[in-house]
């Protein structure tokens, strides 16, 4: 349950859903397993799977909602065999060649049959909202899987506005500023061993560094030809450690084992009791996190 990715997103007005009347907006959108000639459904399910029904859990003022999506796994190269077949079949009967319309039209009718019989996948996407920050943040390694989870929520919750979180100094720049100045680094933070380098422009080479040395004379010849941290391996106050990209997005976050500890002897009465230790463990962290990133570069950029 402990994220490993962060898109942060800024509630634009102030959260006065309590848990019973999220719960109540949710229950409109909650999940139900593909029909049998469905390719695809996504709504709302439990963040604690089986060990609870409820769509939103909630304690220490923050909340934990999840969105589930399964997918029927039908392979095109399985549609393009069965469909060349029923072609060549039916070519070969009327001596003739099919017309596209007509192809089209047996495609359409191998995926009606074959949907059914197709097995299916599922994946969660967990998100935080903490009301008294005003934030949301989604445990999501993709932009289009932040989309997927924001258009359900506002389809589900009334007045919802969100908003990616921008800020006032581009994260590129100060990113790169850190590497090529180390004693720029706030002191709350520690330069980690990866690091990925851009040079500006759409054509620009990509330079991609893992377990090394940052302050090597390798790094420091790539930024004084002009590349720039897109993204940089950090560790904060000993509690996390992450890789920040220029979109302000968080990739393979870890908390420190003393937290994980900590949870763990919180939680060691039952499942439950684990689940509840950890979100409440990791809620606060990232609460303490979050606007203290934002305000590391420089605050959040708002709109006049």
């Amino acid at each position: 349950m402990w994220f490993k990715n962060l898109i942060l997103y800024r509630l634009q007005q102030p959260f006065y859903w309590t848990p019973e009347t999220l719960e109540e907006a949710l229950q409109h959108k909650r999940f139900h397993p593909c029909a049998p000639h469905e390719l695809r459904s996504t709504g709302w399910t439990s963040p604690m799977g089986r060990l609870s029904e409820m769509l939103v859990h909630a304690g220490s003022g923050a909340l934990m909602i999840c969105q589930k999506t399964e997918e029927r796994i039908l392979p095109a190269s399985v549609v393009r065999d069965f469909v060349n077949e029923k072609v060549e079949a039916i070519e070969e009967a009327e001596m003739r060649r099919l017309r596209k319309k007509e192809r089209d039209a047996i495609r359409d009718e191998v995926v009606f049959d074959l949907t059914p019989k197709a097995f299916t996948r599922s994946a969660n996407t967990w998100a935080l909202i903490l009301p008294q920050q005003s934030l949301l943040i989604i445990d999501a390694a993709s932009a289009k899987k932040a989309d997927a989870f924001t258009t359900l929520l506002r389809q589900s919750v009334d007045n919802m506005p969100l908003e990616l979180i921008r800020t006032q100094h581009a994260p590129a720049d100060t990113m790169t500023t850190w590497l090529t100045m180390p004693d720029k680094l706030p002191g709350e933070l520690e330069m980690g061993d990866e690091c990925e380098l851009k040079e500006p422009g759409d054509e620009g080479g990509v330079v991609r560094c893992r377990r090394l040395d940052l302050g090597s004379d390798e790094i420091r010849s790539h930024l004084d030809a002009g590349k720039q941290a897109v993204k940089l391996g950090l560790g904060w106050q000993q509690k996390l450690s992450f890789l920040l990209a220029d979109d302000l997005s968080v990739k393979r976050l870890k908390f420190s084992d003393e937290l994980l500890e900590t949870a763990a002897d919180q939680g060691e009465a039952d499942a439950a009791a684990q689940f509840d230790a950890d979100f409440t463990l990791m809620a606060m962290e990232l609460g303490r996190f979050v606007p203290r990133l934002i305000e590391l570069f420089g605050g959040e950029l708002t709109e006049d």
